[in-house]
């Protein structure tokens, strides 16, 4: 509750200097008429389907992300030759803004679908893979030696052993990973215009270029409360259940 009050102090505060004229109402608009327009967009369902469109992309890159980065971070992990070589060009190119895929994403696959999800995936399997790799190099060495002086081998000791206790930094590198994929996408709607569908970064582009800043403030929003969203639903309940499970203190 103390957040939606904050929000609702700050949004009464905001009214009030937008109507004594601290500031043009064409630069920041009241909260008022970002609610007119997101209640407006909601009704003629621009906003919904956009939604629809955006989520529909994020969690197709945000998979095969995922998918992709754990076993990747596993062998690097485990196996100095991955280190050594993929774990170093992952390293590189986590440093590389998502965003500097979109030409080459471009030329390879023109402005199609295909082109958002390769954006979306360059954005996000780097931190998954670099989280899992971490995740496995910090596996106290004795927790493999007991497994093994107990029997346990091969394909065993990776799912029993070192899966489970490199689970939380693997899930915390599928939290960044959800983070970057999400601002990848955003970046790769605003900056790739197809006919295929529009998403929330579409939306966001035409309300720049028609100077709506009702539209811009709103979209913003919708944007910032579906990232709360998914880590309030997704990863904070997996993120207690691992405290609970592996013994950590409750908040």
């Amino acid at each position: 509750m103390l957040p939606l009050m904050v929000f609702a102090v700050l949004c009464v505060l905001w009214e009030s200097l937008v109507w004594v004229g601290v500031w043009p109402e064409y630069l920041l608009p009241a909260p008022s008429q970002v609610g007119k327009y997101l209640f407006k967009a909601v009704i003629e369902g621009t906003l919904p389907n956009a939604a629809l469109v955006t989520f529909r992309r994020l969690i197709m890159g945000y998979l095969i992300g995922v998918i992709t980065g754990v076993p990747l971070g596993l062998l690097i992990g485990r196996v100095e030759l991955f280190r050594y070589t993929l774990g170093w060009i992952a390293l590189g190119l986590q440093a590389l803004p998502s965003i500097c895929w979109a030409p080459l994403a471009l030329l390879w696959f023109g402005q199609t679908e295909e082109a958002m999800l390769f954006i979306v995936v360059m954005g996000c399997v780097w931190s998954v893979i670099l989280s899992t790799e971490s995740g496995v190099r910090n596996v106290p060495r004795i927790y493999v030696w007991a497994a093994r002086t107990m029997g346990s081998r091969g394909l065993h000791t990776w799912v029993m052993v070192i899966l489970p206790a490199a689970l939380p930094f693997i899930v915390n590198g599928m939290k960044q990973g959800w983070a970057f994929a999400w601002r990848s996408l955003m970046a790769a709607e605003i900056y790739i215009t197809i006919v295929t569908g529009f998403g929330l970064g579409h939306l966001l582009h035409f309300a720049r270029e028609l100077h709506a800043m009702d539209a811009v403030l709103g979209i913003m929003l919708v944007i910032v409360f579906v990232g709360l969203l998914a880590d309030k639903i997704c990863f904070a309940p997996v993120e207690r259940w691992i405290r609970e499970r592996w013994g950590a203190l409750k908040e």
